[in-house]
């Protein structure tokens, strides 16, 4: 029988992952589906230190514990990108790009995402200089100059955390103070290593390839600056004033105000029946973890009543998930492949029908290698169908030369019939690009993600090579959707080669292409752009 979800929630951030937990542990069938990252905007958070019970902790470590906790309780989680839906019967219907989903109900928790400023040459220098995600690009403006345009929570927090690489950091705010708490406002003012420049605004910034000055106006005197960088160097802007709902999808399918924000009732209800929205999506004064949180727990609690009553109509039997009690949980080890990621992959190596071969290229000289080479034999330890080759750099020229190897160390694929398949992963494939990596292999020896019929005709049509390098960093949460677009392409097309590469193990490939931001997408040799493509994007990119 096709599966129907009691619940499906749109959005893998704080707000949906803690409805997860909550629905899973009434024994809803839950699944999530995240486009992008597990975690959402908290997981580029450097420090979380207002959330009752928790004293601190990076956003990270704490979207991975509320990851493991819904998996705990039976959610399921999948990677994928909502395209169209149909709210208007019982059952919902929701569509990604490659399947089709069914639920009883519906919670939308899509947040919002950074929003731009609009001034001269932001557009033109996004990646080459102006920056919204100082987790991501942080380190490329070491012992640079860096400005952060806001005067809210994350102007201020990602101000202290732009302190660790930066020479020098100068907030400009419109306000004639910080609109976040006093405590997180003073930190900043005490700061050595921060000025700030209220009733102060951007004009703008201009370059050649990359920053090289920009121009401030203050409010109050009407007195304009210029900035402008030592001969040789480049500075940074980040830009963190506020959010924009993520909001657009659904403006034809429920009712939205003026700003883009889902309204809903106490019970988190849209006006659509069956539908829920929760967190940064819907209006509200206060846009903090600990509400997020709150909005995914009522949601949850309104939603269970919603489908008891629903199934009750409409004379279904219940159907408990199987999700563990909470002293069933077992609390995550250390190792990067724990039990439970171990258990999840060799579920997924379990479908594999064909071998699939890595052969990991190593240069002794880069400690990398020794890491790459447990992770990979730690890996093929979980099926047979996966099969393990470690060679040292020149010690088999012929493949070298085969796979068009520039960098070492790097790992390459082959099928089982020892055709290379146009991937390499000049990187440690941890941290975010796990999954890229585990995605490669399952369309290698699996039946593969499935793609739409427009888009196999598109990549069937490319009939010349194309090399393509894309520049990430493990703390990259918007590096995987572009790696793993072009890995899924170079697949299907021989033509296409696509490397992986790690901007901070070969700064050499950094300076080349001037890169300042990740993802950074290099094709024949020339850069194409930065940010996260989906396969569509990709194959716009590819002439």
């Amino acid at each position: 029988m096709e599966k129907i979800y009691d619940l499906i929630i749109i959005g893998g951030g704080p707000t949906g992952l803690t409805a997860g937990i909550y629905a899973g542990r009434a024994k809803l069938n839950v699944l999530i589906l995240e486009k992008s990252s597990i975690g959402g905007q908290i997981y580029l958070t450097n420090e979380v230190a207002n959330y009752p019970g928790i004293f601190e902790t990076t956003g990270s470590n704490y979207a991975e514990q509320l990851k493991k906790q819904a998996e705990a309780f039976g959610v399921e989680i999948i990677s994928g990108e909502v395209t169209n839906m149909k709210f208007s019967k019982e059952i919902k219907e929701i569509k990604t790009s490659t399947d089709t989903y069914k639920g009883y109900s519906v919670l939308i928790a899509t947040g919002a995402s950074p929003r731009k400023l609009g001034f001269p040459g932001e557009e033109e220098y996004t990646g080459r200089g102006v920056a919204y995600c100082a987790t991501c690009d942080g380190e490329f403006f070491t012992d640079m100059d860096v400005f952060v345009i806001g005067a809210g929570f994350a102007a201020a927090e990602e101000a202290m955390f732009l302190t660790k690489f930066a020479r020098k950091v100068t907030v400009i705010a419109r306000e004639p103070e910080f609109t976040c708490a006093k405590s997180i406002a003073d930190k900043v003012l005490s700061n050595p290593k921060i000025e700030v420049k209220f009733n102060t605004e951007i004009l703008e910034a201009k370059g050649d390839i990359q920053l090289r000055s920009a121009k401030f106006k203050n409010n109050v005197t009407n007195e304009i600056f210029e900035y402008k960088a030592n001969e040789g160097e480049s500075f940074g802007i980040f830009v963190f004033i506020g959010y924009e709902p993520q909001s657009k999808l659904f403006k034809d399918v429920i009712t939205l105000d003026n700003q883009g924000f889902i309204p809903t009732d106490e019970d988190l209800a849209t006006n659509v029946e069956g539908v829920y929205a929760a967190g940064d999506i819907r209006p509200k004064k206060l846009r903090q973890l600990v509400t997020a949180v709150s909005d995914g727990a009522t949601a949850a609690f309104s939603i269970e009543k919603y489908v008891h009553d629903l199934k009750g109509k409409l004379g279904v039997e219940k159907e408990e998930n199987s999700s563990k009690t909470t002293s069933e949980i077992k609390h995550p080890t250390k190792k990067l492949l724990d039990d439970n990621i171990q258990n999840q992959l060799k579920d997924i190596f379990s479908k594999f029908d064909k071998i699939v071969k890595v052969v990991l290229i190593k240069d002794p000289e880069i400690a990398k290698s020794i890491q790459m080479e447990e992770f990979l034999s730690e890996i093929s330890s979980l099926s047979d169908k996966i099969e393990f080759q470690s060679l040292n750099k020149n010690e088999n020229l012929e493949l070298e030369k085969k796979i068009d190897a520039e960098r070492f160390p790097t790992i390459a694929f082959f099928d089982q019939d020892n055709n290379f398949k146009g991937i390499k992963f000049s990187t440690l494939p941890g941290g975010h690009e796990l999954n890229s990596f585990i995605l490669a292999l399952y369309n290698i020896a699996g039946a593969g993600q499935k793609i739409s019929e427009e888009s196999k005709k598109r990549i069937d049509n490319i009939s010349t090579p194309h090399k393509i390098k894309i520049g990430v960093t493990l703390s990259c949460s918007r590096c995987p959707e572009s790696v793993q677009s072009a890995q899924r392409i170079a697949i299907e097309n021989s033509n296409l080669d696509v490397e992986v590469i790690d901007v901070f193990t070969f700064p050499k490939f950094r300076e080349k292409f001037e890169i300042m931001s990740v993802p950074a997408i290099i094709i024949d040799d020339k850069l194409a752009g930065f940010g996260q493509k989906n396969i569509e994007q990709f194959l716009d990119l590819i002439k």
